[in-house]
């Protein structure tokens, strides 16, 4: 399922959101010397390993490790990975931006980014896998949106049901996305990285006083 759009009207132009989709491309092609395709040369020794991770906390070796938990955030595997993850921020991260204001929301999005990295390394500590890509922090923004906006439409496009286009309510969408992190975790994904940014994101909704305080005062308005 590819998310295309939300019916909601934003009341501003989301500046956080399209400075991280920037960000994020432009270190992707930087990272592979301008090319679309092709192996990361540039920021290959930036990327998360839990193991190095563990070891930096723990007092052993290099403490770099844990800058990596953030530089991670801004790097990506190939060409999909990064046009996924820069296709749910756009979908979903401007309401969310809307809703609680840029600053705070890009302070949000790297505090969701730490605490999927912090999952990730709770549930495989001992790997030096390489752990890349800015999913964990949107699924902060994932979670946040389920909260805040879960009966807004999204326009979904899948694939594979022949290019078939149709319409469902954020909280189903968002809540099938959660409960295949955990169900059916993929070979090679980081899914406890995504859950644990969804159940930071809902977290910092109701630690903000709830859906009701957080828009209160907001009208919404919807296209038709």
């Amino acid at each position: 399922m590819i998310p295309l759009r939300d019916n909601q009207v934003k009341d501003s132009v989301p500046i956080v959101t399209w400075t991280l989709v920037i960000l994020n491309v432009v270190i992707y092609l930087w990272d592979r010397q301008w090319h679309l395709t092709g192996p990361n040369a540039v920021f290959a020794d930036l990327v998360m390993r839990p193991r190095e991770v563990v070891e930096a906390l723990r007092g052993v070796g290099d403490s770099f490790p844990l800058v990596t938990v953030f530089t991670a955030l801004f790097l990506h595997a190939n060409l999909m990975h990064v046009l996924g993850n820069m296709i749910f921020l756009v979908v979903f991260g401007a309401a969310v931006e809307d809703a609680m204001g840029p600053f705070r929301y890009a302070l949000y999005y790297l505090a969701w980014g730490l605490a999927a990295a912090a999952a990730q390394i709770y549930v495989d500590p001992f790997t030096s896998v390489p752990n890349l890509g800015a999913s964990g922090a949107i699924g902060g923004v994932l979670g946040a949106y389920f909260l805040l906006f879960p009966g807004n439409k999204v326009e979904l496009f899948v694939p594979l049901l022949a290019f078939l286009a149709f319409e469902v309510s954020a909280w189903v969408m968002l809540g099938i996305w959660f409960l295949w992190q955990i169900f059916a975790p993929q070979e090679g994904v980081a899914n406890w990285a995504h859950a644990g940014g969804f159940l930071a994101g809902m977290t910092t909704v109701l630690i903000m006083g709830g859906r009701a305080n957080v828009l209160k005062g907001r009208r919404l308005e919807y296209y038709t």
